[in-house]
């Protein structure tokens, strides 16, 4: 039987609705948004649109009050919006909320359905996801944020870095340590907190490497440190039953990260574009840059990126479709996503020479913001160490390294 790499013909139109939609309107109104009106009012406009074309939600299921895109298309979808940073924004499937509105959807009771998730799918209300702390990195099982037991209450205490979004957010999902004597994964559970709320002090947005202005706050493009002293959680908030946090955070994480490399894909393919529309147009010493040879072999090598990059999600997309194993791909792609968004935009930021280099095109503010991408959701390294991990194990059980290397596939 033949590889199939045919979309759908319903996908398909989905896909097309979707980037006339980021094209016709996100786009002009991130100009909008630069000349100086508001925020509320854009993405009202835009969110308004959004909905008239029932284009919402897309990750979430009918159930729900979503478009019910099975991973191929919302893979299909998100590497459209991705084009603009007001398209996640738009549909109602920004980062962080779309996978902590998910881990809610599944594991959530029926009355934190009602009471917190039912807001945050009408786009009422933003959620953010406090689980890294200073001391811990990227190892969460390092977490010291405890949370004890008092009646029918939680006291937390602790601290919490980097929980993006939390300065726009109305509600925070929090992870603590609740048993220390368990297994290590089974120490932590996650809590459901309303914001504003004493006992979680936001003290900042950490000033990053990231071009920031007002608006980027107002967007949710902040990463907060956050106090917890004494906070008073009620046991009914608790989301996923005790012990559970560690588990419900890795499967929120797998769907981030592949998120964060759709929009990758999307970036880039932006960031090829204008590279491409500029050596079009643009001539040196007589000759338009497009003649050049070696201005077309730095096309090709962005090219080459973005094919390997929409293939890679295309599998993974393909691996969840049939509920297969994915967590080896995943890590790959993380990683190889991360790494290739970096590199097509600044061949773009050298393609476009001094105007490149300047705030005049958005490449700049992209590209400080992208160096986020190699550590987020996991650093590359941890990446790399489990993915060569597994092909040891691979080799070890099989005598190949196959499976743990795209041979599965074939």
């Amino acid at each position: 039987m033949a590889v199939d790499f045919e979309i759908p013909e319903e996908t398909k139109q989905v896909r097309e609705t979707v980037r006339k939609f980021v094209q016709d309107h996100c786009i002009p109104a991130e100009q909008e948004l630069i000349a100086g009106r508001p925020y509320k009012e854009v993405l009202g406009e835009l969110r308004a649109k959004a909905k008239a074309q029932g284009l919402w939600t897309p990750f979430i299921s009918k159930e729900y009050g979503g478009m019910g895109l099975g991973p191929l298309a919302n893979a299909l979808v998100q590497m459209e919006l991705g084009e603009s940073y007001l398209g996640a924004l738009a549909l109602n499937t920004q980062g962080p909320d779309d996978a902590t509105m998910l881990t809610l959807a599944i594991h959530g009771t029926d009355f934190q359905k009602e009471k917190y998730l039912k807001p945050l799918l009408a786009g009422e209300k933003r959620i953010c996801y406090s689980m890294t702390e200073r001391a811990a990195g990227a190892d969460a099982t390092g977490m010291q944020t405890r949370a004890v037991r008092d009646g029918d209450n939680w006291v937390i205490n602790g601290e919490k870095w980097f929980s993006s979004a939390a300065t726009v957010a109305d509600i925070a999902v929090v992870m603590a340590k609740t048993n220390p004597d368990a297994p290590r994964h089974s120490q932590f559970s996650t809590f459901i907190v309303e914001l504003p709320n004493p006992g979680y002090d936001i003290i900042r947005d950490v000033p990053t490497m990231a071009m920031e202005t007002p608006l980027s706050h107002i967007l949710g493009g902040g990463h907060a440190e956050v106090h917890i002293k004494d906070l008073l959680v009620p046991n009914e908030n608790l989301l996923g039953g005790e012990g559970n946090g560690f588990n419900m955070g890795q499967h929120r994480l797998a769907y981030g990260r592949l998120r964060h490399g759709m929009h990758n894909v999307a970036m880039a393919q932006r960031a090829l574009d204008m590279a491409t529309k500029r050596v079009t147009e643009r001539s040196t010493f007589g000759k338009l840059l497009e003649e050049r040879q070696g201005v077309q072999w730095m096309l090709a090598d962005c090219a080459t990126d973005l094919y390997i990059a929409r293939l890679m999600l295309m599998h993974i997309a393909y691996k969840a479709e049939k509920g297969m194993d994915l967590r080896q791909e995943n890590s790959i792609a993380k990683v190889y996503l991360a790494n290739m968004v970096h590199r097509v935009v600044d061949t773009a930021i050298q393609l476009h020479g001094a105007l490149g280099f300047s705030q005049d095109t958005p490449l700049a503010r992209w590209y400080t913001s992208i160096r986020s991408q190699r550590l987020v959701d996991g650093p590359d390294e941890v990446h790399r160490w489990t993915v060569g991990r597994n092909v040891i194990k691979a080799f070890k059980r099989d005598g190949t390294t196959a499976s743990m290397a795209g041979g599965e596939l074939l």
